[in-house]
């Protein structure tokens, strides 16, 4: 436990920057994992759990999304506290072994205990150590060393799919998994080492009430409804685009990639907006990629029936949902104190979190409904989307109002003060 700040520099310096690396590990064995579960949805429908609906599957990745978010409620408050090497040495040996469990697993309970919940809260304990950790070392330029860091899990979601498509057939699911578990040692190990909180963490006693006080400041409120509601719809692509396209004639070979195109070019996705965010305002450029995904999902997704259709789908739907994750944590940074980054980046996850656990079986749910096409999930992913992105345009707003109103009551008494001389 760290009694004083470190008083390193911020916004550049090696130190600074080895911990954007060991960032960039950490969300590569965290987010780009849960960006691959979409081939196993497909899967564990079609061999190791054929026996079970697409809904009941669909369970596995929805709470193993849903736990990466939520678990911060309680694991932000950690890294406040105490700062991020337990959560990542606990949390990486966390997830390593619930995936050598996994490896093992022949029933529908043994996967869901071992990778919908093990491994999920390792990674959780992994990625809130690092988001807090980042908040203390950038200001000036936070959105681009976020969008840099998290474009590690773009990378995870280009690989981990690969490897795991290729893997399968030539050594088995049980080695697969294996395999998979010790890249993700690897990383964890690698974030491990590199990075550290730049900011003083004092242990505070439990409190109800620290998780209610916060949602009294209306822009932390807005922001989590706004990208809860977006959250609902914005895993489905990333989990069904392949059972999808596949539902339209497209070769499960080249499904497979289209899960692959979708986290190669949201690389660029979670860079590039960040880069703009920090020049142009991270509201700003959020509130333009949250609605061109939902436009997307609308105007290309839903009408498309073709491969062209689909793989175009996932190049463009890749690069402006990417923002969505690189700067969700940013905002948090923007409308929160220093000493409570973690805290409340945890409160926000546990709300996104609420859209992460149900969306997918909702829309495994609206496939069944709808005989097996994927016209109602479509439509849900869509529109869900876009309400988030209605929300954040008005929070945009709503905050932009509060700086203007506090920049008025600060000028009068100065044109006062001025006025009396």
């Amino acid at each position: 436990m760290s009694k004083e700040a470190p008083g390193w520099p911020i916004d550049g310096g090696y130190r600074a920057w080895l911990s954007t690396f060991g960032a960039w590990w950490a969300m590569f064995i965290t987010f780009g994992w849960v960006n691959s579960l979409g081939v196993f949805q497909s899967y564990y429908e079609q061999n190791l759990l054929e026996d079970y609906s697409s809904s009941t599957i669909a369970w596995i990745a929805s709470v193993q999304q849903c736990l990466t978010y939520s678990a911060g409620i309680f694991l932000g408050k950690i890294f406040d506290g105490y700062g991020p090497l337990w959560l990542l040495v606990i949390g990486g040996a966390a997830q390593v072994f619930g995936l050598m469990m996994t490896s093992i697993s022949k029933e529908y309970y043994q996967v869901f205990l071992s990778q919908a919940i093990c491994s999920a809260v390792g990674a959780s304990a992994v990625m809130y150590g690092t988001v807090g950790a980042l908040a203390t070392w950038w200001k000036a330029r936070r959105a681009t060393a976020y969008g840099v860091a998290i474009s590690g899990s773009s990378f995870g979601g280009v690989i981990f799919p690969v490897m795991v498509n290729r893997l399968i057939p030539r050594v088995g699911f049980g080695w697969t998994m294996r395999a998979v578990a010790f890249i993700i040692l690897l990383g964890a190990v690698v974030a491990t080492a590199t990075i550290r909180s730049n900011r003083a963490h004092v242990p505070t006693p439990f409190n109800i009430r620290t998780y209610i006080t916060p949602l009294k400041d209306m822009r932390l409120t807005l922001l989590c409804v706004s990208m809860t509601l977006f959250g609902f719809g914005l895993f489905l692509p990333f989990n069904f685009i392949p059972l999808a396209a596949q539902s339209q004639g497209m070769s499960w070979e080249l499904s497979i990639y289209s899960i692959v195109i979708l986290n190669a070019v949201s690389v660029f996705g979670r860079i590039l907006p960040g880069f703009l965010a920090d020049k142009f305002g991270r509201f700003n450029m959020m509130m333009i990629c949250t609605a061109a995904s939902a436009v997307l999902t609308l105007a290309v997704w839903l009408p498309g029936k073709n491969n062209a259709a689909s793989l175009s789908f996932a190049a463009f739907f890749g690069f402006f949902s990417g923002c969505y994750i690189s700067l969700a944590p940013a905002l948090v940074a923007e409308v929160s104190p220093p000493s409570e980054i973690g805290h409340r980046t945890g409160i926000l996850y546990f709300c996104i979190s609420i859209g992460v656990l149900t969306g997918s079986p909702i829309a495994g749910a609206l496939v069944q409904a709808d005989g097996g096409e994927y016209t109602y999930l479509k439509i849900f992913a869509g529109v869900t989307m876009l309400a988030g992105a209605v929300l954040v345009a008005v929070l945009r707003f709503y905050i932009s109002r509060l700086t203007a109103k506090a920049e008025s009551e600060t000028a009068e008494p100065a044109m006062e003060q001025n006025g009396t001389k």
